[in-house]
Formats: C-alpha cells, structure tokens, sequence
C-alpha cells in the first residue's frame, strides 16, 4: 500500500458537506468515486480528511490522504510505457480534473511521508469567515461566499471582543457536544480586517475546532460588533461553557478552510499520536488511550 496526500480545494454550496453519506452529494464521496474509477480499484478508497466541513462550507486549502496499492498506480501508465511515480501522480491529477465536476478541485497529488495523517498530523487549521455590512447587500457574483449583515459592523469592537476568546478554553458554549468528544481546543488567532472592498474577514486559527465552533463564535462577534451586544459578552458566554441560545450560528456560505498546517516530516508520526489523546484542562491533562470523536468538524 501507498499512502497518497491529497490537496484540494471546494465550493460547498451544492454540497451536503464534506463526510460521505448515502444518497446525497457530499465531497468525500465524489473524489472516492473518482479515485476508484480512475485507479481500478476492487475495495471502495477510504479518505480521511484534515477537516470536515459542513454543508455549504467551502475549501481553499483541505487536505486528505488515502491508502491503495501501489500497483494501481500503474493503471496510469500512457502509451509510451511505463511511467516514474512522479509522472503517475500528475497523470491522477489530470485524470481527475476531467472526472470531477467544477466545483471540486484536487490540484496536487504526492506521495506522503512517513507518518503522515492528514487529520492527526495537522497543527493548525485556518478558516477565513467573509461578511459584508453594505447598505445595498453583498456583490452578486460574491454572494456564495460572503455574508451580508444587514447592520453596521465597528471592526475594532468585533477584535475587542475577539480578543477575549483567545487562549486554550472549554469552548463548549460555542460547540455542539458529541459523545466521547471533548470541547477544549486551542484558539490560536482570531481577529478581523476590512478588506478595500468593504468586506469584513474574520482570520480564525486553532489546533482543531469542534462542530460550529467557528460559525457560533462568529456569531456572537458579530452581534458585538453591531452594537447589539457588548464587547464583553462574548467572552463571558465562553466562562459560562454552557450553549447560549443568544448565540446565533453564522450562516455556512461565509466560511472558508484556507490552510491546515502540519509539521516538518520527522515530527509527523509523533503529532498523529498526540493528537489522539482526549484534550483536557491544563490541570487535568493526562494521556489517554481514547480518540477524540470529534477532532475537527466545521
């Protein structure tokens, strides 16, 4: 078996998101299929993926891998004869550009290092949330991927209040809970600019987020930066670590994974096992046998 990386890009809108499930159109089972047509394969390819999005999230910069033998990459051998590995991988990418539809993208296709996850390996992952306070609405050839506001934002009220959620926290206030998961994370960057355009994003890093965690957190900025809310108080739902029904998820359209970072290639099998113990408080951490069922979900 081979371990191949996959590095791919989406657009979300017509997707159930990324996880396959039957008789819906989701990303992880449009490439699977691809993958298994074009490769030959006898078993179903398996992705594991750096983070699952939902549905109508887009994607820049996912990451997935995927094991199949190293024979089926012969099937991509062109009628001048055996091709090198290399060249392989570059007839995959070509193959699967002409399989996929338009709107999903894998742009580069390598053999992974050893100890590689896609998943367990990351270090960071970097979303970009896009929102627009124009009085007239959003730019119509802009409108699947930013979200209007229909109230004027203050920047620096919205990286105020971002400033208070920064730092490793139970950020169960703003996760929807899954059993066995935890809901400790490590929020890394999250501040907000305004682009010439007008168009607010917000930049939100962390080592992995639990399910809506970045569009709930979103959701609470956005009501302190229209004055609906005090710079205060999305800091202090976060102390209370319980969900707030004043919290209103943002919309998914507006959210986009840019990155997923992952360290130098010796260091990868030990991030993957570390990873994969349960996140506890500081005070609290011990290693633990047990997965976290819900490393990264947005």
């Amino acid at each position: 078996m081979v371990r191949l990386r996959l590095d791919l890009a989406y657009d979300g809108t017509d997707f159930s998101g990324w996880a396959r499930q039957p008789g819906r159109r989701t990303v992880q089972g449009e490439i699977e299929q691809a993958l298994g047509r074009i490769l030959r394969l006898g078993e179903p390819a398996m992705l594991t993926v750096a983070g699952r999005t939902d549905a109508g999230v887009h994607a820049r910069g996912q990451v997935a891998h995927v094991d199949v033998p190293d024979g089926s990459l012969a099937e991509l051998d062109g009628n001048r004869g055996p091709l090198d590995v290399h060249e392989r991988l570059a007839a995959l990418v070509r193959r699967l550009g002409g399989v996929l539809a338009p709107d999903v993208r894998v742009h580069r296709v390598s053999v992974a290092p050893e100890g590689f996850d896609a998943r367990f390996s990351a270090m960071f992952r970097r979303y970009a949330y896009r929102v627009s306070d124009a009085v007239g609405g959003v730019d119509p050839l802009r409108r699947r991927e930013v979200v209007w506001h229909n109230r004027s934002l203050d920047a620096g009220a919205l990286n105020v209040a971002a400033a208070r959620l920064l730092g490793e926290h139970d950020f169960a206030a703003f996760c929807k809970r899954r059993e066995g998961a935890t809901t400790i994370r490590e929020l890394q960057r999250l501040d907000w600019a305004r682009e010439p355009d007008g168009v607010l994003v917000a930049t939100v890093v962390a080592d992995a987020f639990c399910h809506s965690m970045v569009r709930a957190l979103v959701g609470s900025l956005l009501a302190a930066g229209d004055g609906s809310r005090p710079v205060e108080w999305p800091g202090q739902v976060l102390a209370r670590a319980v969900r707030d029904s004043g919290v209103h998820v943002a919309p998914a359209h507006g959210l986009c994974l840019e990155e997923v970072g992952y360290p130098a290639e010796p260091e990868l099998a030990a991030r993957a096992r570390a990873t994969r113990r349960v996140r506890t408080t500081a005070l609290q951490r011990t290693p633990s046998a047990l997965g976290d069922a819900a490393l990264e979900d947005e």
